[in-house]
């Protein structure tokens, strides 16, 4: 099975962007990694227009909208973080981003993986102040 997960897609401390900006860099990384078509990005960004994405304890998981599932080519994530927030939606702040290209089983594995470890805004501060290895080893093992 490929990596889900590689070392180089977990980004720290990143600088204040647009939902957009971030869901389309997300997009990029999926398409360059072989992850899911430059399509998924789209996809993703209607799931957002029908689906908030921000799901509490200052998380967001962006993925693509179901129309649009065959557009992913194999399960990846892309882990951001935001120690100062991101203003997702109006009132709704972030600080931890996870993009997620995946169908199916792998789907379901991958989202139980981040609510395990994401279930509190403490539990997502922590991840926040976490390295890139030990980002990577509480994410990799989907």
């Amino acid at each position: 099975m490929s990596e889900v997960l590689k070392k180089e897609n977990i980004y720290l401390n990143c600088a204040l962007e647009s939902r957009e900006a971030v869901i389309r860099r997300i997009g990029e990384i999926f398409a360059r990694d072989g992850y899911a078509t430059d399509q998924y990005t789209e996809a993703m960004l209607e799931k957002e227009k029908v689906f908030d994405t921000a799901i509490g304890s200052s998380l967001a998981i962006p993925h693509g909208i179901e129309s649009m599932k065959d557009q992913v080519l194999k399960p990846g994530i892309v882990v951001m973080t935001f120690p100062r927030g991101l203003s997702w939606r109006e009132g709704e702040i972030v600080k931890l981003v996870i993009g997620i290209a995946a169908n199916g089983d792998e789907h379901i594995d991958i989202l139980s993986n981040i609510a395990v470890h994401c279930a509190s805004d403490e539990e997502t501060e922590e991840i926040i102040c976490s390295s890139r290895e030990e980002i990577y080893d509480l994410f990799a093992g989907v």
